[in-house]
């Protein structure tokens, strides 16, 4: 039977941040419907791998690594010890992955979210090269580590270096590394691709992961993206890897304000996640 593609959801609907304990979540992941679970490792600190580990086994799921990157994990920040902060936390996500059986780490790994300015271009171009660099010694560790990394484009008003499939197609050309791979999220997509069709199909082999959620952040199927243009894509490359539902509750008031969420998008984060299951399922045609 020819491999189908996996559906996961980040534990982010739910709570922040993953910790051990987060675990307790598995059970009803994988009883919606779920095959892997996406764990944003903002504190991997908090995060006992091992554990982790067996609960994912316990409960027949997989597991997705995404990294959080704030002000203090910044690869094109001028100063080093902010540069070398972020490798440090790259590399204890990078032994999560080896944990918990990852094979790669995901994120907007080049620039802190939420840098959004207007500079000129040959500031634009520093930073641009010091990404590139810095992201060529993310995947010397990456390889090292075993696994690799998909780099996310965000929104421009989340950032203001890799917005588009473009974009993030030729800083993985730039930094020319096997272990350089694209995560595409259908959220920022819908705000700057002209054709999601087209932005998946420029990624082609090096699309390591896809994330989803409707054009507002809500419910998979419930607004305004074009998903048969979005399936298209997905059938045009042969992509066989997670389609995963990555929103935010409300209810944990710090992540709500990072990504600007002020309601709540489904009469419950449970129902939200069981809707998105049934309409990516019937979308994409998965079987089990």
């Amino acid at each position: 039977m020819q491999q189908q593609i996996s559906l996961g959801v980040s534990t982010w609907l739910w709570t922040s941040p993953f910790t051990t304990a987060t675990i307790a979540l598995f059970p009803k992941i994988k009883a919606m419907g779920y095959d892997v679970v996406e764990i944003p490792a903002e504190y991997p600190e908090q995060i006992d791998g091992a554990e982790v580990a067996r609960a994912l086994d316990a409960n027949g799921l997989k597991a997705v690594v995404c990294g959080a990157f704030g002000p203090t994990r910044d690869l094109t920040h001028t100063d080093p010890a902010v540069n070398e902060n972020c490798f440090t936390y790259i590399r204890d996500c990078f032994a999560l992955c080896n944990a918990v059986g990852a094979g790669f780490l995901a994120g907007p790994m080049y620039s802190a979210v939420g840098k959004t300015r207007m500079l000129p271009p040959e500031e634009r171009k520093r930073e641009w090269d010091l990404a590139v660099k810095n992201l060529q010694r993310v995947c010397a560790d990456a390889q090292a580590h075993g696994v690799s990394i998909a780099l996310e484009p965000l929104n421009r008003f989340e950032s203001d270096l890799v917005n588009t499939a473009a974009d993030v197609h030729r800083l993985v050309t730039d930094i020319n590394h096997a272990a350089a791979g694209i995560l595409l999220d259908g959220f920022h997509m819908a705000l700057e691709e002209r054709s999601l069709s087209a932005a998946i199909e420029l990624a082609g082999p090096k699309l390591l992961h896809v994330q989803v959620a409707e054009n507002y952040r809500g419910v998979p199927g419930t607004g305004q993206t074009p998903w048969q243009d979005f399936k298209k894509g997905l059938d045009t490359i042969g992509y066989r890897g997670v389609v995963s539902i990555e929103s935010f509750t409300p209810d944990i008031k710090e992540l709500a304000g990072a990504v600007c969420i002020w309601r709540s998008f489904a009469e419950t984060q449970d129902a939200f996640a069981e809707e998105g299951y049934r309409f990516l399922h019937q979308l994409l045609r998965y079987e089990r």
